[in-house]
């Protein structure tokens, strides 16, 4: 985290004087290692779909820091997703990391010293997609069949999710672990029989490719997933006003991200990742942006998570019971919503998901239309 090696006169100062570590490190460069699961088409290094993905592309982490030159921001993209993510977090290797549910979950529960401070998406759709000639027609009609799924992110549970709702579950399916290229490849290429993924897939659909047989946008809240954004407890603890600052900058992201003028604009910030405008203009159709870019960590939120943990221990995927209570950390978050004045901009959802409060972005929204 701090670059520079102090000096000797340093050194002694502080076996002298312990208490002048702080002032001793006030001048000293300062990392600010952020990890993002996944790379977008073809390695490029930019992911779609989030307002992380907006804050990366757009800098809104580096401008919080404008004005502080020995502060640097990196990034992090991870190919192996979720579980490489905790792989460098276990290693000392990341500050700040955006991850789905169940690979934040299984890294909590097996002891990674993280507390959560941000929501960066609900309602995330799953999709079921196999080639444009294939027989396959629903999520029936996958028993027997092979079929590619990235296991350990939080497209697992969720998959487990709609299998169960459809009478299925993972033992009916033959089940092969591949990542977001690899699927691609395998499923055109005729190795797996379908895939369950997300909005990179839907440029295949648009080129007639492969069709969708199958999504859970019409049941989003009950099969949805979801994100958040996590901060190592060292990081935190050691410098909790650059913790306040990222949690903003993020928040503006957000703000950025939810607002129905810049989505175009914010299509076209995700389309850097390889997936065409078109794809996202049909994976949000019907939505507002804010409903799935909301940053609250409201009672439909973390309910979710919660709900998501008792799955994957049932999985055996988690080792142990988390405590939400010490994991969640609000502050950062409500300083931010506060101080931005955006303690009202989102609707506010009930542990069910039902909508509990209006917010001004859909308000706003109402107006104009």
């Amino acid at each position: 985290m701090v670059a520079r090696r102090p000096s000797l006169a340093a050194l002694i100062l502080l076996a002298l004087f312990p208490g002048a570590l702080a002032a001793a490190g006030a001048g000293a460069e300062t990392q600010i290692r952020i990890g993002i699961p996944g790379t977008g088409l073809e390695g490029r290094p930019f992911v779609p779909n989030s307002l992380v993905a907006v804050a990366h592309s757009e800098q809104f982490v580096e401008a919080e820091f404008k004005d502080e030159p020995d502060v640097k921001i990196s990034y992090t993209l991870f190919r192996g997703a979720g579980p490489a993510v905790n792989e460098s977090l276990a290693a000392g290797r990341l500050d700040f990391v955006a991850l789905g549910d169940l690979p934040a979950l299984v890294g909590k529960s097996r002891g990674l010293p993280t507390k959560l401070v941000l929501g960066v998406g609900v309602r995330e759709p799953l999709y079921l997609v196999t080639l444009a000639n294939s027989d396959i027609k629903s999520i029936a009609d996958l028993k027997g069949r092979k079929v590619s799924q990235f296991r350990g992110t939080n497209l697992q549970i969720a998959m487990d999710r709609a299998l169960e709702a459809h009478g299925l579950s993972e033992k009916d399916v033959r089940f092969v672990s591949l990542d977001q290229a690899a699927a691609i490849s395998a499923l055109l290429s005729g190795n797996v029989e379908a895939v369950f993924g997300a909005a990179e897939y839907l440029d295949l659909v648009r080129r007639g490719l492969v069709k969708v047989v199958y999504s859970t946008k019409s049941e989003a809240n009950e099969l949805g997933r979801s994100a958040a954004v996590l901060v190592t407890e060292a990081f935190e603890e050691a410098h909790p006003e650059a913790t306040q600052k990222v949690v903003t900058a993020l928040v503006k992201a957000a703000r950025y991200t939810s607002d129905e003028a810049n989505r175009d604009k914010v299509f076209e910030i995700w389309a850097k990742s390889g997936i065409p405008v078109s794809s996202f203009v049909v994976d949000h159709e019907g939505e507002r942006l804010a409903d799935r870019s909301t940053p609250l960590l409201d009672a439909y939120a973390i309910t979710r998570l919660k709900s998501q943990a008792e799955r994957g221990k049932a999985y055996g995927l988690l080792k142990k019971d988390i405590d939400f209570d010490a994991w969640i950390e609000t502050k950062y978050l409500d300083k931010a919503l506060k101080d931005l004045g955006l303690e009202h901009f989102w609707p506010v959802y009930d542990a069910k998901g039902e909508k509990i409060a209006d917010g001004e972005v859909e308000k706003s929204r109402n107006a104009s239309n």
